[in-house]
């Protein structure tokens, strides 16, 4: 019997392994796919992300930027990090980057598919393999957390996430959000050729039809994108009521989910699995609900705030207004989530 079986080789599960294995856990890894796996993400990595990674000895290669840059029509306001650059990373690369770490600390990863589990007194059996304990780290849409009987309700208004690389040369060193009345558009800079741009909205569409929305942007960018294309993600929303079901664990996007509009997911993601594996250790699971919570509040307060007035239509043309008015407080809230 292993200490701990992880399902999810993603960012957040290799993260878990690797918090896993320098605790002195006997740890394996389930993952079908090969890795790196792209898929959709806004791809900057905010300064508190960037030292988490850097403590699990992880130092991905992209392009540091200066902070956040808000933009709607001719109004932009920017707020500049306190302690040190972001950094955008491309979602390959960054994944690229913990599976090596993982690999050269011993890390296990098994070819294998979750499709079952139970649960006994000292242990949880998944797929054939019995661990002391399981974290799910299988993304917005985890398996395990189906299998427990913890899958969300539907989201009543939900929002998707659509994103693609364009070569062109960064032309700000910061994280661009521009505003349209009914979509965000999150530009990154990613290398000295190439940017991510990511599209939020609840309007199902096309990433070129979305784009529309962002004439002043859409110029800027040239005709084709790069050679992966679009990747999408959604409904991003997901309210998990616990994020601990015996003797498993939920860590990452499997946890719960506000939206992307601040760019923390990576950050929470990481705090997530260093808590888990800290009350794994001590055989403490039962306090991962409260570390998870705290880890995570600032992002869930600033995140649903934010959301909560995007989704009034009184209010959500004035967001920008209202940054560019109170810089002190839009770089108040950005170094709160940086």
């Amino acid at each position: 019997m292993i200490d701990l079986l992880v399902v999810g080789g993603g960012p957040a599960g290799l993260a878990t392994a690797i918090h896993a294995v320098r605790a002195g856990l006997d740890v394996a890894v389930a993952e079908p796919r090969e890795t790196p796996v792209d898929k959709a993400c806004g791809e900057g990595l905010m300064p508190t992300a960037v030292g988490r990674l850097r403590t699990l000895g992880v130092e991905p290669a992209g392009r540091p930027f200066a902070g956040i840059r808000y933009v709607a029509g001719r109004r932009c306001v920017d707020a500049a990090f306190r302690d040190g650059p972001g950094l955008g990373v491309r979602r390959t690369g960054l994944h690229a980057a913990l599976a090596r770490r993982a690999g050269d600390l011993g890390v296990e990863v098994r070819d294998a598919r979750v499709t079952d589990l139970r649960q006994h007194a000292d242990h949880v059996r998944v797929g054939g393999v019995d661990a002391r304990y399981v974290v799910a780290a299988d993304g917005l849409h985890s398996t395990v957390r189906r299998l427990l009987g913890l899958d969300p309700a539907p989201v009543r208004a939900p929002r998707y996430g659509l994103r693609r690389h364009f070569d062109v040369a960064p032309w700000s060193r910061h994280v661009e959000v521009h505003w349209s009345p009914r979509a965000e558009a999150y530009v990154t800079p990613l290398a000295d050729s190439l940017v991510g741009v990511a599209l939020l909205t609840g309007d199902r569409g096309s990433f070129a039809q979305q784009l529309q929305r962002f004439p002043a942007l859409a110029q800027r960018l040239p005709d084709a994108g790069g050679d992966d294309g679009v990747r999408g993600a959604g409904p991003l929303r997901q309210h998990v009521r616990t994020r601990v079901a015996g003797r498993v664990l939920l860590v990452g996007d499997a946890a719960g989910y506000v939206d992307a509009l601040t760019g923390e997911g990576i950050a929470v993601a990481l705090a997530g699995a260093e808590a888990a594996v800290g009350c794994i250790r001590h055989d403490r699971v039962q306090d991962y609900e409260h570390a998870w919570r705290r880890a995570s509040r600032t992002y869930r307060l600033l995140t649903g705030s934010l959301l909560w007035a995007r989704n009034r239509p009184v209010l959500a043309p004035r967001i920008v207004p209202a940054a560019e008015r109170l810089p002190w407080l839009f770089s108040a809230a950005v170094n709160a989530l940086a």
